[in-house]
């Protein structure tokens, strides 16, 4: 009986340091991945955004070299009115398409959990495939869309003999361009509205229901409260493409006047990077729209951090 009982005793124990290292070992593969494909193109962005090409050296004409130039990209970087005026397009695009697009997840995500819906699982594959068309091809989509050569609606108008729709014109071309960010990213954002609905247990619904709420007080005073963190995930989400727009002003561009070739940050900077070759001045571009990004984020997350995440602020 002793023998049996000092077995377990005698069995080989794993070494400290393999128990230490086991959890390093499978975080490296990510880590390498993240170094090489993310922490060195950053770090490059950096340190390029504080080089200039400069003319120098001796000869009648002198040759182009890479030197020092501290802060001056970034100086241009804020001075450029046309940048700074990308961001005030951005502003318009997200008031127009961040509130529709978190709307109209939690309305369908809402309808999706009333009980006894039918045809529930049709629906949510049916919203969500849009945002599985790459943003190109339904850029593409809707702009033949808009197009008055090529728009059903207005072949519908000439008809009737009344005159055509301008959608990328004038006071369209926001809604325009915010619609297909719109199309694209409910389904997205429903989906994870609606598993954290799904999430909440029944008897709470239960509970109400047998105090005589209806289901609009049970989704306005039981739902929407406790998928409150889902809603700051998916705003901060949508906020994020927002200040990142590029696919969809870039796709329209050759059917419009209205949108330039520095209508959004990002179009400059790629026209700053591959159409005039200054690499540094995208460079430094990059590293503001992407600091303003990383801003943005922390402070929509302490702003609601204490109502959403119970959070002490």
């Amino acid at each position: 009986m002793s023998a049996v009982a000092d077995a377990p005793s005698r069995a080989p124990s794993r070494p400290a340091h393999r128990r230490w290292a086991a959890p390093y070992l499978f975080l490296l593969p990510a880590g390498v991945l993240f170094i090489a494909f993310l922490a060195v193109p950053m770090a490059y962005a950096v340190s390029l955004s504080f080089r200039g090409m400069r003319v120098g050296g001796g000869g009648p004409f002198g040759v182009r070299e890479e030197t020092w130039v501290g802060f001056e990209n970034y100086v241009r970087t804020f001075t450029d009115a046309e940048f700074l005026a990308g961001f005030g397009r951005l502003a318009i695009y997200g008031l127009i398409a961040v509130p529709l697009t978190l709307g109209l997840a939690l309305l369908f995500a809402l309808f999706l959990d009333l009980p006894r819906i039918r045809a529930a699982r049709f629906s949510r594959v049916a919203i969500f495939i849009p945002y599985a068309v790459p943003g190109v091809i339904a850029s593409l989509l809707w702009g033949f869309l808009y197009l008055p050569s090529t728009s059903p609606l207005n072949w519908i108008l000439n008809q009737l003999g009344l005159p055509d729709v301008v959608v990328l014109s004038g006071g369209g071309l926001y809604p325009a361009i915010a619609n297909i960010a719109v199309w694209g990213g409910v389904g997205f954002n429903m989906i994870i509205i609606y598993t954290s609905l799904r999430g909440i247990p029944s008897e709470i619904y239960e509970a109400a229901r047998i105090d005589g709420a209806t289901e609009r007080a049970i989704a306005w005073r039981i739902k929407i409260p406790l998928v409150a963190p889902a809603l700051v995930l998916t705003g901060l989400f949508s906020l994020i493409g927002t200040l990142q727009v590029y696919g969809e002003p870039t796709t329209l561009r050759p059917m419009t006047n209205e949108i330039s070739q520095t209508w959004v940050p990002l179009m400059q900077i790629y026209r700053d990077a591959f159409a005039r070759d200054d690499l540094s001045l995208a460079a430094s571009s990059s590293v503001v729209l992407a600091l303003g990004t990383l801003v943005v984020s922390i402070v929509v997350l302490r702003a609601t951090q204490r109502s959403s995440f119970g959070g002490d602020g």
